[in-house]
C-alpha cells in the first residue's frame, strides 16, 4: 500500500530523526537519493547539462548538494538562485567546490555568499574546474586572476544568455524552488524560468506551486516529469490536480519510517492489497451465501442505466443480482440470469445490499424507491439520480447499515452547497466534508477518485484513466461496488476495490495504445481484470 502523511506529520518525524543524527546528515541522505535518481533519468551523467532552480530553505539545499554530486561525476551544473540572500550556504559551497556554476534568476553571476556581483569566478559549463580557481571551501575572489576576470555578461555569453539560457539548454532541470510548506503559485521570476525548461524536469519532494497537504494548485506550478520525494509520500502527490503535476513518483528512504504514526492521512491500494480483499467462494458456497445484490435503476427514459448497473453487479462477486424497476425487459434480454421484480424494493425479496439511483429519474416513484431502500437494514449505495433525491445528512446518518455515496464533482457540489469549481480544486476537503455530513462512505469520482469514511485515512484510487469519461461508466461502477458489498466487504473496502478494478478494466479495454471505449466495454473487461489482480 502506498501511504502519505501531512506536512505537519512529516516535519515532526524529521525533527525526531534529526535529533539522533549528526547535523546535516538527513539532508545528505536526501541529496544522495536525489542525485542517484537524476543520474538514472539522465542515463549518462558525464557531459550532460544540469540546471538547478534554487529557492530558499531545505529544498534548495537538497538541490545544491545533489548538483554537487552530479558535478563530481562530470555533469555541467548551473545553479540559478531565486533568492540569493537566503540560498543554502553549505549547498552553495559544495556546488562551487565541485566545479558548479552559480547565477541569479536575473541572469548575473553570484558571489560566494549568494549576492549578485558584476564579476566573479564561475564553474565551467562542462562541469570542469572554476575559471577563477575556487578553493576547496567554495570561495573565489573576483579579479584574483586576470584571465579569470569575467562579468555577468561574459557568463551569459559563455552559456548563450544567462539564467534562462542555462535552463533552456539543460538536459535535466531540478526544481528546488519551494518546499513542502509552500502555499500559492509560483512567483514571476520562478514562473519565467520554469517556462524555459526543455529537458527533463525533476521536482524535489513535490512540484513547486502545489499544496502538499491538499493537492490544490492555486496559480502557476511546475509540471515535472518525475518527483523525488523523501521519507514519505505527501497527500498532494497522489491527488489531482497536483498529482498531474508530479509525473513519475520515486520515494527515497531517509529513515523516517520508525518516526511516523501507524495511520497515514491518505493511502492508495496496490495490486496485492486488492487481491487480499477480493471475495472468493468456498466449496460450501451457493448463490445466496455468496450474496445477492439488489439494483434499483433505470426508467422509461434511461433503461440503459439499469442494464449497465446490472452488468457491473454480475461481475462483482455476488451470487445473484435482483433487479427492481421498469426496465426489466431490457435487463432480461441482455442478462437472462437476473432476477427481476416490478417493485417496490421492500417486496422484491431478500438481498444483502442495494444499489439505487442510476437513471432512476426524479419523480415520485423514484423518491419512493429511494426511501424504501434507505429504510432497509443492509448496505446501500446511492448514485446519480438517487443523490439528487437524497434526504438530509442527519436522516442518512440514522441508518444502522452502511451507506455509500458515489457523486461526481457536480453532484458533490450540490450536496455541499458549493460550486463545482470549489470541489474540483479541493477534492480532498470535499470528500471529507461529505463523509462527515452524511456519516457515509463517499466515493468522489474523478481523475483521481477518492474514498472517504469517517475517522479513517482517505483512499486514493491510482488506476483511473481519462477514457472512463464516457456515459454509463459510473453505472457500471455502482453495480460493481454494490455486488462487492453483497459479498460482505466493508463499505470502504468495497468502494476502494470497485474503483480499482473499474479503472484497470478501462485500461485493459483501451490497450495497447488507448482508444475510445463504451461503458459496456469496461463491464466486459472486469472478469479478466479480476483474474489479472489474482495472478
Amino acid at each position: 500500500m502506498r501511504i502519505a502523511y501531512s506536512v505537519e506529520t512529516v516535519r515532526a518525524a524529521e525533527r525526531e530523526l534529526m535529533a539522533r543524527l549528526p547535523e546535516g546528515a538527513l539532508m545528505q541522505r536526501a541529496a544522495a537519493g536525489l542525485a542517484a535518481a537524476c543520474a538514472d533519468l539522465l542515463g549518462r551523467v558525464y557531459g550532460s547539462r544540469v540546471a538547478l532552480l534554487v529557492g530558499s530553505g531545505d529544498n534548495g539545499g537538497d538541490a545544491l548538494y545533489a548538483g554537487a554530486r552530479l558535478a563530481r561525476r562530470g555533469a555541467g551544473v548551473t545553479a540559478v538562485l531565486l533568492n540569493p540572500d537566503r540560498a543554502h550556504g553549505g549547498g552553495l559551497a559544495a556546488l562551487r567546490a565541485a566545479g558548479g556554476r552559480v547565477v541569479t534568476a536575473q541572469g548575473g553571476a553570484a558571489a560566494d555568499d549568494g549576492r549578485a556581483v558584476a564579476a566573479t569566478a564561475s564553474g565551467a559549463a562542462d562541469g570542469g574546474p572554476a575559471d577563477g580557481g575556487a578553493t576547496a571551501s567554495g570561495s573565489a575572489t573576483a579579479g584574483a586572476d586576470p584571465a579569470a576576470r569575467g562579468s555577468a555578461a561574459a557568463d551569459r555569453e559563455r552559456t548563450g544568455g544567462g539564467a534562462e539560457a542555462a535552463v533552456a539548454r539543460a538536459d535535466l532541470v531540478i526544481d528546488g524552488i519551494v518546499g513542502i510548506g509552500g502555499k500559492g503559485g509560483l512567483r514571476p521570476d520562478a514562473e519565467r524560468l520554469v517556462r524555459a525548461v526543455r529537458g527533463i524536469a525533476v521536482a524535489v519532494d513535490l512540484p513547486s506551486g502545489v499544496d502538499a497537504d491538499t493537492g490544490e494548485v492555486r496559480g502557476s506550478a511546475v509540471r515535472a516529469n518525475a518527483t523525488i520525494t523523501f521519507g514519505a509520500y505527501k497527500p498532494g502527490l497522489l491527488i489531482d490536480p497536483a498529482h498531474t503535476h508530479a509525473g513519475a513518483l520515486r520515494l527515497i528512504d531517509i529513515g523516517l519510517d520508525a518516526h511516523l504514526p501507524a495511520d497515514p492521512d491518505v493511502e492508495a491500494l496496490q495490486h496485492e492489497d486488492v487481491a487480499a480483499l477480493l471475495p472468493r467462494p468456498t466449496p460450501e458456497s451457493d448463490k445466496y451465501r455468496r450474496g445477492v445484490v439488489g439494483v434499483v435503476a433505470g426508467s422509461a427514459r434511461y433503461p440503459g442505466a439499469a442494464v449497465l448497473a446490472v452488468s457491473g453487479a454480475l461481475r462483482g462477486g455476488a451470487g445473484a443480482v435482483r433487479y427492481v424497476g421498469p426496465a426489466a425487459d431490457d435487463v432480461i434480454s441482455r442478462f437472462p440470469e437476473t432476477l427481476v421484480h416490478t417493485g417496490p424494493p421492500a417486496k422484491a425479496g431478500r438481498v444483502q445490499s442495494w444499489v439505487v439511483g442510476p437513471g432512476l429519474g426524479d419523480g415520485a416513484a423514484a423518491k419512493h424507491s429511494l426511501d424504501d431502500v434507505l429504510a432497509s437494514d443492509v448496505p446501500v449505495l446511492v448514485d446519480a439520480d438517487g443523490l439528487h433525491l437524497l434526504p438530509t445528512g442527519s436522516d442518512v446518518r440514522k441508518r444502522e447499515a452502511a451507506t455509500v455515496l458515489t457523486p461526481h464533482a457536480g453532484e458533490a457540489a450540490a450536496l455541499l452547497g458549493v460550486s463545482r469549481e470549489e470541489v474540483e480544486s479541493g477534492r480532498l476537503a470535499a470528500v471529507r466534508a461529505l463523509s462527515e455530513r452524511y456519516g457515509a462512505t463517499v466515493l468522489l469520482k474523478g481523475s483521481t477518485t477518492l474514498i472517504a469514511a469517517e475517522h479513517q485515512p482517505v483512499r486514493v484510487n491510482p488506476t483511473g484513466t481519462g477514457w472512463l469519461a464516457t456515459a454509463g461508466s459510473g453505472d457500471v461502477l455502482s453495480g460493481l461496488i454494490g455486488s462487492l458489498l453483497a459479498t460482505g466487504l466493508p463499505a470502504r473496502d468495497a468502494a476502494s476495490v470497485g474503483a480499482y478494478l473499474h479503472g484497470l478494466a478501462a485500461r485493459r479495454a483501451t490497450t495497447p495504445h488507448g482508444a475510445p471505449i463504451a461503458a459496456y466495454d469496461v463491464s466486459t473487461a472486469l472478469t479478466d481484470t479480476w483474474r489479472d489482480v489474482l495472478a
